[in-house]
C-alpha cells in the first residue's frame, strides 16, 4: 500500500488528521523537523522542512496522496517574513514536489480567515474576497497560499481546498490562538472579553471533512469545514457551565482593547516575546468570522458534532496535561 503523506502531524489539526487516517487503514507518512516528532501515533516519519525543497521531494517520493495540514499560525512574529516563507513558499515548494511525484490526490488546509465576510452577514465560498481584505500577516500568507494552490488546479493538478474555521478539542499542543482562549479562560486570565465571533468546530471533525474533501470533493474547490457560529460571550458561557469557572462580565469596547494591543505588540517588539494582545488578533477580533458550511455538507456529506462537546475535550485535555 502507498503511504498518505501529512504535514503538521506535529500539531494540532495535521495530528487529528494524521489520527483518522491510521484509523481508516491508510499508512501514514509524516513530515517532521528534526526537533519535532508525532505523539502517540504509530507513523513513519521523514524529516525535512517546508523551506527546503529537496526534503520534501524525498519525503513525498512513493506517497499516493499529500493532506498538506502544517502552517506557521501566529499572530505575532518578530519578522512576518518567516509567515511567508513557510506558508506561501512551502505550499509551493509541497505543491511542486507532489507534482513532480504523480500525487493523485493534494489536500491542502487553508483558513476560514480566506473567506469573505460581508459585513454584518455570513460568508460562504462564493463570497467575493481580496488580498486587500486581509487583516495582518497571517491571513495575506495564507491567502497567497491558496492562491498557488489554485494555480495548481487550473493546470490540472488535483488539489482540493479545505477551510477550516476554529478547531477545537485535544491535543492542542502549542496552543492555537483559540486553545489559548480556553486555557486563559480556565486560568482566570480573561476579566474581560471583546464583542466578536468565531465558528468553532470538533477538530475530530475537521479532520473527517479532509477526508471527505479528497474522497468526494472537486479538484479547485473550497469547502468550508466548520460547526456552530458563536459570539465571544457566548463561547465564555459555555466554558463557564462546563468547567464550573464563572465567565467574565465586563465586555471591553473596541478602541480600548485596539489601544491595549497596540502597547503590546510594541513592547513584544523591545522584549522579542509574544504579546499578550496581539494588534493583528485584535484587529480581526472587529469581524465577526460567521461562515455557512452548507456547500460541504451539501458535495461531502459534511458534518460537525455539537461544540459543546469539542469544548468539554479541549477543557478536559488542557487539565490533564498541566496546562491550567
Amino acid at each position: 500500500m502507498k503511504p498518505v503523506l501529512v504535514t503538521g502531524a506535529t500539531g494540532f489539526l495535521g495530528w487529528h488528521v494524521a489520527k483518522l487516517l491510521l484509523k481508516s487503514g491508510e499508512r501514514v507518512r509524516a513530515l517532521v523537523r528534526p526537533s519535532s516528532s508525532v505523539r502517540e501515533l504509530d507513523v513513519e516519519t521523514v524529516t525535512g522542512d517546508l523551506r527546503d525543497a529537496a526534503s520534501l521531494e524525498r519525503a513525498v517520493a512513493g506517497c499516493r496522496a499529500v493532506y498538506h495540514v502544517a502552517a506557521d499560525y501566529r499572530l505575532w512574529a518578530k519578522d512576518s517574513r518567516d509567515l511567508y516563507r513557510s506558508n506561501v513558499d512551502g505550499t509551493r515548494n509541497m505543491l511542486e514536489a507532489a507534482r513532480l511525484a504523480g500525487v493523485e490526490r493534494f489536500v491542502y488546509t487553508s483558513t476560514v480567515g480566506c473567506i469573505g465576510i460581508p459585513s454584518g452577514g455570513i460568508g460562504n465560498e462564493e463570497t467575493p474576497v481580496t488580498l486587500e481584505d486581509m487583516t495582518g500577516h497571517y491571513k495575506r500568507s495564507k491567502f497567497q497560499a491558496e492562491q498557488v494552490a489554485l494555480e495548481y488546479a487550473r493546470t490540472g493538478f488535483p488539489v482540493y481546498i479545505v477551510n477550516p474555521t476554529a478547531p477545537v478539542g485535544d491535543h492542542d499542543v502549542k496552543p492555537t490562538p483559540t486553545g489559548k482562549i480556553i486555557v486563559d479562560f480556565l486560568k482566570g486570565n480573561m476579566p474581560a472579553y471583546i464583542d466578536t465571533g468565531l465558528n468553532l468546530v470538533d477538530a475530530a471533525d475537521t479532520a473527517r471533512g479532509h477526508v471527505l474533501a479528497a474522497e468526494r470533493g472537486k479538484p479547485g474547490e473550497r469547502y468550508i469545514l466548520g460547526g456552530e457560529n458563536m459570539t465571544l460571550g457566548q463561547i465564555l458561557q459555555q466554558l463557564a457551565g462546563l468547567s464550573g469557572k464563572p465567565a467574565p462580565k465586563m465586555r471591553i469596547p473596541y478602541p480600548v482593547a485596539y489601544v491595549a494591543g497596540v502597547c503590546s505588540t510594541a513592547a513584544a517588539h523591545v522584549t522579542g516575546k509574544e504579546p499578550r494582545a496581539p494588534l493583528e488578533g485584535v484587529r480581526m477580533a472587529r469581524k465577526k468570522m460567521w461562515v455557512s458550511c452548507d456547500k460541504a455538507q451539501r458535495d461531502l456529506g459534511f458534518t460537525a458534532a455539537p461544540v459543546e462537546q469539542a469544548l468539554d475535550k479541549a477543557i478536559r485535555w488542557f487539565e490533564r496535561n498541566g496546562y491550567c
